[in-house]
């Protein structure tokens, strides 16, 4: 089996890779731009590729039996491209970080243990307990707002719940009300569900059904002090809108960890947006990471051996976002 690791991102799951699959596995690791007539041929020649893109400036791989993303999200492989014979598969395993991520910025807007910190090294008591001038926030008895309710959605009502939260879902599909979701909405009734919390999390995959899903009308109707949080896309949100709403303090702050622009080799430290985000004090702003642990690793790398094996031996594949189509 001839297993491809295209790029940096990909690379990331390459050690021990071969390990895990066992047998004949030949791992090779490629670079993100197949300089070398040699790197393209290897690449033509691949039973399984691991990637995050496939498109017409790439070769064509004739045989190949499995691409697998090594994440959630495809929207950079063509599916017309992909040899018809091939599966297309994608792999989660991140929704355990994103949802340790998301509870740890709700609980540090609440409680402000830096800040506490820094003051009480200058001799300043600012929350000592004893005084109602001195209180902080808790998230105990807040509405979490999850739009999109998938691994990362489940994963984040779980850990609400265990701080005592209320939970409002909106989702494409209908969500029973449970133990976990006290309350749920439509999409086509988004003003009402933004209007009910206090915290709105995005989680949806980037379509063209939820690219700028929250626009300016979702956003006027969130509460003056809701914070909205984004884990999904970054045009999952309109960037203007979200822009305007923050400056003008219509809403109370926004953790952003996915956006609307990145690094790219000719800008490598290039800004998050063409807008001033960066500027606002009232937003929070991470370079895409909630995702990224060691777990995470660890936990698509044996999705993704899995599958190649499960290929091998002719078995049921687990998360196929496209089934090849068999040779005659």
């Amino acid at each position: 089996m001839r297993i491809i690791f295209h790029g940096d991102n990909a690379a990331s799951f390459s050690q021990g890779f071969a390990d895990l699959v066992g047998g004949d596995a030949q791992v090779t690791i490629l670079p993100d731009v197949l300089a070398t007539p040699a790197e393209q041929q290897s690449y033509a020649q691949a039973d399984a590729i691991i990637g995050v893109k496939f498109d017409a400036g790439l070769p064509m791989p004739k045989d190949l039996k499995l691409f697998h993303v090594p994440g959630a999200g495809y929207d950079a492989v063509d599916l017309a491209l992909l040899p018809p014979q091939a599966h297309l598969c994608n792999c989660f395993g991140h929704e355990q970080a994103i949802s340790e991520y998301v509870m740890s910025a709700l609980l540090a807007r609440a409680i402000p243990l830096a800040d506490a910190d820094a003051r009480l090294r200058r001799g300043d008591w600012a929350y000592w307990a004893g005084s109602p001038d001195r209180v902080h926030g808790e998230i105990a008895g807040q509405t979490i707002g999850l739009l999109g309710f998938g691994h990362i959605g489940k994963a984040i009502a779980r850990r609400a719940k265990a701080f005592e939260m209320k939970v409002h879902v909106a989702n494409r599909s209908p969500v029973a009300t449970s133990d976990l979701v006290d309350r749920a909405f439509t999409l086509d009734d988004l003003a009402a569900f933004c209007a009910s919390v206090d915290a709105l999390v995005v989680s949806v995959p980037l379509t063209a059904e939820t690219t700028g899903i929250v626009d300016a009308a979702a956003l006027a109707a969130m509460k003056p002090d809701a914070v909205i949080v984004n884990v999904g896309r970054g045009p999952t949100i309109d960037e203007t809108a979200l822009f305007e709403a923050l400056e003008a303090r219509r809403i109370g702050g926004a953790i952003i960890d996915t956006w609307y622009r990145y690094p790219n080799p000719a800008e490598p430290t290039i800004l998050p947006s063409k807008l001033a985000f960066h500027e606002l004090s009232n937003v929070l702003m991470t370079p895409h990471m909630s995702g990224w642990t060691d777990g995470t690793i660890r936990r698509r790398q044996q999705t993704m051996a899995d599958n190649i094996k499960r290929c091998l031996s002719g078995a049921a594949l687990t998360n196929v976002v496209r089934k090849g189509a068999s040779r005659v």
